[in-house]
């Protein structure tokens, strides 16, 4: 995986899916409080005027020029989890966005968030 100070420097470029397929613009990223390393982005998808940022794990992620390419499909990040473009995900929201993607949820402690945007 690579450095999550390196990945910001992609905020605004293409997110593809396996097949080549543009899935929207990277927003931000997550990582994981446990391990501070790199663990979902947010990506810019929707038509103009209704666009919503949708979550998708950055494991197995690949830097090509111009654009990253995530392990999931187009379709399966268009029906992920979403926050407005100026939201915020909530704490009560984090096992869903994991769910979706069939990834075990666990914090260290109760009530102690497992995502933090940086």
């Amino acid at each position: 995986m690579f450095p999550a100070e390196n990945l910001r420097d992609w905020r605004g470029e293409k997110v593809l899916d396996p097949d080549g397929s543009k899935i929207g613009d990277l927003e931000a990223v997550y990582v994981d409080t446990a391990t501070d390393q790199p663990a979902f982005a947010t990506v810019k998808i929707g038509i103009i005027g209704r666009h919503k940022l949708a979550f998708v794990p950055l494991d197995g992620a690949t830097v090509l020029p111009s654009a990253v390419r995530v392990r999931y499909d187009k379709k399966t990040v268009g029906d992920a989890p979403t926050i407005d473009l100026d939201g915020e995900l909530e704490a009560a929201e984090e096992p869903k966005v994991f769910a979706h993607y069939n990834l075990p949820y666990q914090t260290s402690a109760p009530g102690v968030r497992r995502l933090a945007r940086r």
